[in-house]
């Protein structure tokens, strides 16, 4: 690969790594033709990106980013492929999916992963990554909290005044 195209791949690198929240790093080499289809078409349903790419190039694409990623650079080793995602969880889920779906099944492994600007690695920290809960499911849940004591003042008007309601219609008819 001739130096321009290098500095051509680290740039898009940089930039699609950019462009997502989160990127997991992991191992899918040794896959045959039939699970590789089977993961990229998962990926891309659950609107995630799958890259291979050469470890060299994705360690300078990494130094070109703002941040540290120093942590990760011990994990650029065999063959690597990014998994780009906006949801946290979504690539942690989508791998123990693939790890579950046949019995002995070791790829895709997890190397480490950059997720809410906090780096995880070793897979030990793969069943962390699938419980954190996405943006949207926080906002979710913030709405949730929020509306519960507004429906539960709404619920004590409307039975108080269908008590009161009672209590009134059963006077006026005393009265007769």
């Amino acid at each position: 690969m001739k130096k321009e195209d290098k500095i051509i791949a680290i740039q898009n690198i940089a930039k699609t790594i950019s462009e997502y929240g989160c990127f997991y790093l992991v191992e899918t080499a040794g896959l045959n033709a039939e699970k590789t289809t089977a993961l990229r078409r998962a990926c891309n349903k659950a609107d995630i990106k799958l890259m291979v790419v050469k470890n060299t190039l994705l360690h300078k694409a990494l130094e070109s980013l703002e941040g540290d990623y120093s942590e990760l650079y011990d994990v650029l080793h065999g063959s690597t492929s990014l998994m780009l995602s906006n949801v946290g969880n979504a690539p942690a889920k989508l791998i123990k999916e693939c790890l579950k779906a046949e019995k002995d099944a070791t790829l895709p492994r997890f190397k480490a992963a950059y997720v809410e600007e906090t780096i995880y690695v070793g897979a030990d920290q793969l069943s962390t990554l699938e419980a954190i809960k996405s943006k949207n499911e926080l906002i979710a849940d913030v709405i949730a909290l929020l509306q519960s004591p507004a429906k539960n003042v709404v619920s004590a008007l409307t039975s108080g005044g269908t008590k009161l309601h009672g209590i009134l219609e059963t006077l006026s008819k005393k009265e007769d």
